[in-house]
C-alpha cells in the first residue's frame, strides 16, 4: 500500500469522529432553538400572577437567542466537518456555545415559572428575569456611576499596587542589600489580609477614596512583588554572562534581560493580585465609599431590592471576568511563546 494511499485512510478516519462531533453540536443547537422558542412561549403565553414591567425586553432576548441557535443548528448542518474543524475561532466558539444555549433555555424557563408564573419562590428574595431586565432599564443612571467609580477606584488601587510591587520585585531579585532590607518586611507585612488594615486606613487618610485605593494597591502588591522577585532571581546566570561578554551594563542587564526573563512570573503575579484586588475594592465601597458597585450591593440590600442586588452581582462578574481576560490577552501577546501554557 502505498504511502498516498495510507495518508488519505487515515485523514478519512480522522473526519469520521469529526462529523459526529459537529452533528452533535447541530442537534444541540435546534434543541437548544426549540428551548429558547419555549421559553418565549412560556414568557408570552403563560398568564403571570403579578404584572411584571419590562417582558417584552425579555420575549424579545429569548427569541433573539432563539435565532442564534436555529443559525447554529444551520450552519453545522450545511457543513459539518468544516463547521467544527474550522479555522475560525469565531465559529468554534459558536459551536461550543450550543450546550450552554440549551442548558441557559432550560434554566430561564424553570426561573420564570417558580417565580413570575407560579411564584413558588418567596419574594422579595427571588424575582423573574423580568425584574432583573427591569433594573437595567429603570436604574440604569445609578448603576453605570457605580461602575465607573468602581473601574476608576481598581485601576487606580491595581495599577499603584501593581507598579510598586514590580519595583520592589526587581529590586529584591537584582540586589542584595536591598534584599536584606527590604525582604523581612515583605515578609512581616504581605502575608496579612489588606482588609486587617481597614481601621488604620481610615484613620490615616482624609478620604474614603484615598483610603480604598491603598487597600487595594496594598492586596496587589504583596504578590506581584513575590512572583517578580522569583521570576529575576531565578534567571539562568548564563543569560547575564553572554550579556556582559558583549559589554552590557547592569542597566542593560536588568531591562534587557532579567525583566523580560522574569514575565511570565511577572503575569502570574498580576492575575493574583487583580484577583485579590476585587475582593478588597468591596469590602472597601461597602465600608465608606459612597458610590461603587460595593456600595450598590450594600444599598439594595438595606432597601430590599434583591432584583437590584443581582444586577449588580451579575454587572461586577462580568466586569471581573473581562478585566482578567483582557491582561490574558495582554500576556498572549506579549509571551506569545508561552500562549495557551496558563489557561483562562
Amino acid at each position: 500500500m502505498s504511502t498516498q494511499t495510507q495518508t488519505l485512510e487515515l485523514a478519512a478516519r480522522a473526519t469520521v469522529p469529526v462529523q459526529e462531533r459537529a452533528g452533535t453540536r447541530g442537534l444541540t443547537g435546534a434543541l437548544a432553538a426549540f428551548a429558547w422558542l419555549g421559553a418565549a412561549a412560556v414568557t408570552r403565553l403563560w398568564p403571570s400572577l403579578d404584572d411584571w414591567p419590562h417582558t417584552e425586553p425579555l420575549l424579545a432576548i429569548e427569541l433573539f437567542l432563539c435565532a442564534f441557535a436555529l443559525l447554529i443548528a444551520w450552519r453545522t448542518r450545511r457543513s459539518a466537518a468544516a463547521a467544527v474543524a474550522g479555522t475560525g475561532a469565531a465559529q468554534r466558539g459558536w459551536l461550543a456555545a450550543a450546550p450552554w444555549l440549551l442548558a441557559l433555555a432550560i434554566g430561564v424557563s424553570v426561573w420564570e415559572i417558580a417565580t413570575a408564573k407560579l411564584e413558588w419562590l418567596p419574594r422579595p428574595f427571588f424575582a423573574p428575569p423580568e425584574a432583573l431586565i427591569a433594573v437595567f432599564f429603570d436604574d440604569y443612571p445609578r448603576l453605570a456611576s457605580s461602575v465607573a467609580h468602581s473601574f476608576g477606584l481598581l485601576a487606580f488601587g491595581y495599577v499603584i499596587g501593581a507598579s510598586t510591587g514590580f519595583v520592589v520585585g526587581v529590586s529584591i531579585g537584582w540586589s542584595r542589600a536591598v534584599g536584606y532590607w527590604l525582604h523581612p518586611v515583605l515578609r512581616l507585612v504581605g502575608p496579612l489580609p489588606a482588609t486587617a488594615w481597614l481601621p488604620l486606613a481610615f484613620f490615616f487618610f482624609p478620604s474614603s477614596f484615598s483610603a480604598s485605593v491603598f487597600l487595594i494597591a496594598l492586596a496587589s502588591a504583596f504578590p506581584v512583588a513575590v512572583l517578580t522577585w522569583s521570576g529575576v532571581a531565578g534567571v539562568s546566570p548564563a543569560f547575564y554572562d553572554v550579556a556582559r561578554t558583549l559589554g552590557a551594563r547592569a542597566g542593560f542587564l536588568i531591562l534587557r534581560v532579567a525583566i523580560p526573563a522574569a514575565l511570565p512570573s511577572v503575569f502570574v503575579g498580576l492575575f493574583m493580585g487583580l484577583g485579590a484586588s476585587f475582593s478588597v475594592l468591596i469590602v472597601a465601597e461597602m465600608m465608606g465609599v459612597k458610590a461603587g458597585l460595593g456600595w450598590y450591593l450594600q444599598w439594595a440590600q438595606g432597601w430590599a431590592a434583591y432584583s437590584n442586588m443581582y444586577a449588580g452581582l451579575l454587572v461586577m462578574a462580568l466586569m471581573c471576568s473581562g478585566l482578567i481576560t483582557l491582561l490574558f490577552r495582554v500576556r498572549d501577546r506579549l509571551l506569545g511563546w508561552q500562549k495557551g501554557l496558563l489557561k483562562w
